[in-house]
């Protein structure tokens, strides 16, 4: 038996304890390769995107468009990349596109690049996250923003939000994927940090 095999664990039952309008919870009834059974908790999420928004300013400085808002689970506000759900029937990418728009008024200049995609907390969740590079922005138009929504555009250089990242208003921890994925995209391209 392969290491792989003998660590998944194969799914006896699955229960829907709660429905809610950002997630459900699932009880998950497992059995291991060695015999043992247990339950345990899964979030039925659905899928996130967010888009990177990178563009150089007036003087050549490479910035990227960022919005700042308040988050209900933290009671604090952050600054971040434009991200969203993904709806029922979308594909990631459409998301993403759709998330800028709305959030910031502007759409893509050039072509958009898939960084990643990750699973944000598999202990738990049971979702993926996608991460996408825009060179360049257009603004379109206004903010077109949620109900609930309320924040503000950003134009903040790179070497300022990676110098900060993981500190203060930079704390989410999506966000801290979204630079690693862009510093990794920046090594093959270095143009994006000069």
């Amino acid at each position: 038996m392969d290491d792989k095999t003998r660590l998944t664990w194969r799914t006896l039952d699955r229960k829907q304890v709660y429905a809610g309008p950002i997630f459900d919870i699932r009880k998950v009834t497992r059995e291991s390769s060695d015999g043992r059974i247990g339950d345990f908790i899964e979030i039925d999420a659905p899928k996130w995107a967010t888009v990177i928004p990178w563009y150089r300013n007036d003087a050549g400085v490479p910035h990227f468009l960022m919005v700042r808002q308040y988050r209900h689970g933290s009671d604090s506000v952050t600054i971040e990349f434009p991200a969203g759900t993904v709806d029922r029937g979308e594909e990631p990418l459409a998301a993403a596109l759709r998330e800028l728009r709305e959030e910031t008024g502007c759409i893509p200049a050039a072509e958009v690049v898939e960084l990643g995609s990750v699973s944000p907390n598999p202990a738990f969740m049971n979702n993926r996250v996608w991460f996408y590079l825009v060179e360049g922005v257009i603004p379109v138009g206004n903010q077109e923003l949620d109900p609930h929504e309320q924040l503000d555009i950003l134009h903040i250089p790179v070497c300022e939000v990676i110098d900060a990242m993981g500190t203060g208003v930079y704390d989410n921890g999506i966000m801290m994927i979204a630079q690693a994925f862009f510093l990794r995209h920046a090594q093959k391209h270095p143009e994006l940090m000069a």
